[in-house]
């Protein structure tokens, strides 16, 4: 017997049908003797829908009334599903963030959990019940409904798992796993088996959109085994896969990874910009004068690459940052152009990041030489590179974005079983 968090998506709850399905695969783990506790999201399209009741009433709101509103499609989703689970005999009951209690900090709207109770789950969980609970939300300092952000559900889940000290945490969805990379634009793309937490980090904050960065943090600081697998699959269909695990990708720590390939993956994302500084003045605190104000709006900077010039008195710097950004990034700079003295700013916004990813990197040379090369036979220039020790990242003309994925899948050789 083991104790699981199941948590399910907005795809997954679109309507009734699919939820009264979802009470079949959550029946199915109960009748094989598991303690079962499951996060919901909101119905796919309802979060949507109340975020622009919200804008339409006023442009400009108070936050804590926004978490309030749209808080609401995850109370819808976990009663319904809480009903059609006694519906087919199986003990279940509601709860909200606020109920267990899930404890967050102040900013509302993207809140950060802060704690989570899980004694009174585990009491209900032992006693044959199942927790249904509403995701993405939590209750803050101030009393108030908080919610995680945008995909905060699968945070929820996790934390959750961790919590109940949970064997495992499946996370369903529309799709039946982590790829080797989008298989859109890689029709051989391969569903992994296993992936090291490390490396599923990097390919959610890279552009993969399989989980959430922040869920995939939490899963590695605790520990938590995640499985990610999917909710249309057949509630009855075989429940064990290669190496006895279900169906699916586990997300796990890389000492239960035996054989470790080289590259595990390809991660690409089009929503970049780049932002270059001309002629910056080359002193002490520069960089803090560019990148502070940036910060504190909140305004995420990827790559940075500065060139010293020749005479050593001036400097170009270049970075990157979500296209969403760009505007706000470049109103910030030129407030601040004689304070932080640069000449010139130049910007652009048809700019792709493609990443190489995987931990076998660690132990391996060449492997950067060999994606540049590759690009290079190619035609595909390289405007920046940004490397760990688990990633390489190139900054490309979006427009050859889909040739340079397909060329460095295949150069590795992730399109071979």
């Amino acid at each position: 017997m083991s104790r699981i968090v199941m948590k399910f998506g907005g795809t997954s709850v679109a309507n009734v049908e699919r939820i009264r399905n979802v009470a079949q695969h959550v029946k199915r783990e109960v009748d094989a003797g598991h303690e079962v506790a499951v996060v919901v999201s909101a119905m796919a399209g309802a979060t949507n829908q109340l975020v622009s009741w919200t804008r339409e009433a006023s442009p400009i709101h108070d936050a804590r009334e926004y978490d309030a509103i749209v808080s609401s499609g995850e109370q819808v989703t976990s009663g319904l599903l809480a009903i059609a689970l006694q519906a087919i005999g199986v003990p279940a009951r509601s709860f909200q963030g606020w109920q267990i209690p899930l404890r967050t900090d102040g900013a509302h709207g993207s809140a950060r959990i802060a704690s989570i109770e899980g004694e009174s789950l585990v009491s209900r969980m032992t006693d044959g019940q199942v927790p249904v609970i509403a995701g993405f939300q939590g209750i803050a300092p101030d009393n108030r409904i908080a919610t995680l952000g945008r995909g905060g559900s699968d945070t929820s889940a996790v934390a959750v798992a961790a919590a109940v000290k949970a064997d495992r945490c499946d996370i369903y969805t529309d799709v039946d796993g982590v790829y080797t990379t989008d298989p859109r634009i890689v029709p051989q793309a391969r569903r992994l088996d296993r992936i090291a937490f490390e490396e599923m980090l990097e390919m959610a904050s890279l552009g993969a959109k399989v989980l959430q960065v922040r869920s995939v943090e939490m899963a590695m600081v605790h520990k938590v085994r995640v499985f990610v697998r999917s909710s249309f699959d057949a509630p009855d269909a075989p429940q064990t896969g290669p190496g006895g695990l279900p169906p699916g990708t586990l997300i796990c720590d890389e000492e239960e990874i035996v054989e470790q390939q080289v590259v595990t993956g390809i991660a690409y994302t089009k929503d970049e910009a780049q932002i270059t500084l001309r002629r910056v003045e080359d002193r002490p605190g520069v960089a803090a004068g560019v990148f502070g104000p940036l910060a504190e709006a909140s305004i995420n900077v990827d790559m940075i690459v500065q060139n010293i010039s020749e005479d050593g008195k001036t400097t170009d710097i270049t970075f990157t940052l979500p296209t969403s950004d760009q505007a706000r990034a470049i109103d910030i700079l030129n407030a601040r152009k004689s304070e932080i003295g640069f000449a010139g700013l130049n910007t652009q916004a048809d700019a792709c990041k493609v990443s190489v990813i995987g931990i076998g990197m660690r132990s391996h040379a060449g492997v950067a030489a060999q994606a540049f090369q590759a690009l290079a036979k190619r035609g595909v220039n390289i405007r920046a590179i940004t490397t760990s020790e688990i990633k390489i990242s190139v900054l490309i003309d979006a427009a050859y974005a889909e040739l340079a994925v397909r060329t460095l899948h295949s150069l590795y050789g992730l399109d071979k079983a």
